[in-house]
């Protein structure tokens, strides 16, 4: 099983609790820090660290939850009944926050979600956000949650595009769907007043179609939104082997060789320049805001992809926020998460003025 794959909650066999080894308790759980670097630089550490506060108090709650370090894995078919309960529960609280209609039909042959806020501006009507949602690439996880505050605090209308998963449908089918939505949408709006973004693995399909768009000379919409994502299916970097979903918190695996998520990659080349960006030529992509934390699993992922738009020459800006985990903007409880839905909100606004 791949290091993305395991981090994101992906598929694996299911497994007896009987044969798990036995979760760290108050009694186990190291108390002092220790490290040892071996001959090959692979570093064995403990380290103790207590929850900053320079996060909110609602923050510091959320990290004191614990997440047993040992368990069984999930079957695809659990994770996918999960990330169900979850967004329907999201789309409530997100809700009862940001007001809006939601309709569900397709485009291009693609089902979507179009999420219109109850405060639609009318100068904005001429304008449309395209959401990639996260979910491993397996699942469904942030439709509702990525959509509805963006949506709400541009006071514009959302494309929630529900592309085909994993692994029943491997890469490019993702790619694929996104792209035909876009072109469609590009039938009624401008480009310059089109905006896509994504969280976790959509915000590594947003650059994947970025990447797409601009081999086939297609016109680029007016910004990108790459918020806690990767541009290298090939390479590990440094956050992978350090955190878990919740960050310092739950299960982690040491990493593995070979290329992530293999059940998305499929028979591709992890170096293909759309499905790994990084390795392609990116030099004239529109404005981008890239945004992370520093307990993100991801946090390699943004930072290393974020400099590779800076040294093409693209307008790129980076916000790592501290302390807190992978996708928290998610959380409507976080005072973090309602500051940067606003942050990218705003970074939307700025770029479709016209």
């Amino acid at each position: 099983m791949t290091r993305l794959a395991v981090l994101i909650l992906a598929i694996a066999p299911a497994v007896a609790l009987a044969q798990q080894p036995a979760p760290t308790t108050t009694a186990t759980a190291p108390n002092s820090d220790t490290s040892y670097i071996d001959a090959q630089g692979t570093a064995h550490i403990t380290r103790v660290i207590p929850v900053p506060q320079t996060i909110s108090t609602e923050a510091q709650h959320s990290l004191a939850q614990s997440v047993p370090d040992q368990g069984p894995p999930v079957s695809l078919a659990q994770r996918r009944a999960g990330t169900d309960a979850y967004t329907a529960r999201a789309r409530v609280e997100w809700t009862n926050i940001c007001p809006n209609t939601i309709e569900e039909t397709k485009i291009a042959g693609v089902p979507v979600r179009i999420v219109t806020p109850a405060n639609l501006a009318d100068a904005n009507k001429d304008k449309v956000l395209i959401d990639l949602h996260g979910g491993g690439f397996n699942s469904d996880s942030g439709s509702y949650t990525e959509s509805i505050p963006i949506a709400y605090y541009t006071k514009m209308k959302v494309v929630a595009v529900l592309y085909r998963l994993a692994p029943e449908s491997p890469f490019p089918a993702a790619v694929d769907d996104s792209v035909a939505v876009y072109m469609s949408l590009l039938q009624t709006y401008r480009p310059d007043h089109v905006i896509i973004y994504g969280t976790s693995a959509g915000a590594i399909l947003t650059a994947e179609v970025a990447a797409r768009l601009k081999q086939i000379k297609a016109p680029m919409p007016a910004a990108l939104g790459i918020f806690s994502g990767m541009g290298d299916f090939a390479r590990d970097g440094d956050s992978i082997a350090m955190y878990a979903l919740r960050g310092l918190s739950g299960h982690l695996d040491p990493p593995s060789p070979g290329a992530h998520d293999p059940e998305y990659v499929g028979t591709t080349n992890p170096k293909d320049p759309v499905l790994s960006p990084i390795y392609g030529d990116l030099h004239g992509l529109p404005p981008t805001l890239f945004i992370t934390s520093t307990r993100d699993l991801l946090l390699s992922g943004t930072v290393n992809l974020h400099r590779a738009y800076l040294n093409a020459g693209n307008d790129a800006h980076l916000i790592v926020y501290d302390a807190l985990t992978h996708a928290f903007w998610y959380d409507p409880k976080l005072p973090e998460s309602i500051e940067a839905n606003h942050l990218m909100a705003d970074f939307f606004v700025k770029h479709l003025r016209q």
